[in-house]
């Protein structure tokens, strides 16, 4: 990876566990980092049980996976890079929510969807 380290990826109750991120979701996203040329600060990547629990994460939550992560973004202009750098990287699953974009390529749930928080 060129733009993150794995510790961006740590749940806050589990130091190291950055590492159970999907290689290949990581490599999506260092390349849509790429093409935005802007900076993604990761809000949540990798959770454990209790802390996708303390945050009211859903059961089958693709971060309990290290198929998720949620970027940090709160302005539109950078909405709308952060989606479409996304995008041209392959993903195709984006929660939309005020201060965060939450992206995904978790092949056991629905392609092609995009919700709002």
């Amino acid at each position: 990876m060129l733009h993150f380290e794995l510790h961006e990826f740590d749940s806050p109750d589990e130091k190291g566990s950055g590492k159970h991120m999907h290689d290949p979701f990581l490599q999506m996203l260092d390349d849509a980092r790429g093409i935005a040329g802007i900076p993604f600060k990761i809000n949540s990547g990798f959770r454990s049980e209790s802390h996708n629990s303390y945050v009211g994460g859903k059961v089958n939550s693709s971060h309990l996976f290290g198929y998720a992560a949620d970027i940090h973004c709160t302005d539109s202009r950078s909405r709308y890079i952060i989606i479409d750098a996304l995008t041209q990287a392959g993903f195709n699953r984006f929660g939309i929510g005020n201060t965060f974009i939450h992206v995904d390529s978790d092949r056991d749930k629905n392609p092609r969807v995009s919700w709002v928080y």
